[in-house]
């Protein structure tokens, strides 16, 4: 019996599917990997399914960047963070 998805695909966060799935020239399995794991650390698993469906929905962020409700701004905080934590340690 084989299976049609690869064990990556399978074991891959929400992040790092919606990474992988996205139409981002610099969204390779190596740097979308290294976004999920930075997500692991910092993310709630709640906020990081959120977080990925900007992905394929960028108007959302601005939403929620936008809004005036306390759950929204913190988990904005949060995403922030994440964001700044990605890019210092999947650039190198």
């Amino acid at each position: 019996m084989l299976l049609s998805l690869s064990t990556t695909a399978v074991l891959a966060g929400p992040i790092e599917r919606a990474c992988l799935s996205s139409d981002r020239k610099a969204a390779t399995r190596p740097v979308c990997a290294c976004v999920q794991q930075v997500a692991d650390m910092t993310l709630r698993g709640g906020d990081q399914r959120k977080a990925a469906a900007f992905f394929k929905d960028p108007d959302r962020a601005q939403k929620v960047r936008m809004s005036k409700t306390d759950n929204d701004n913190d988990f904005w905080r949060r995403y922030k963070a994440f964001g700044e934590q990605a890019e210092a340690y999947c650039a190198r």
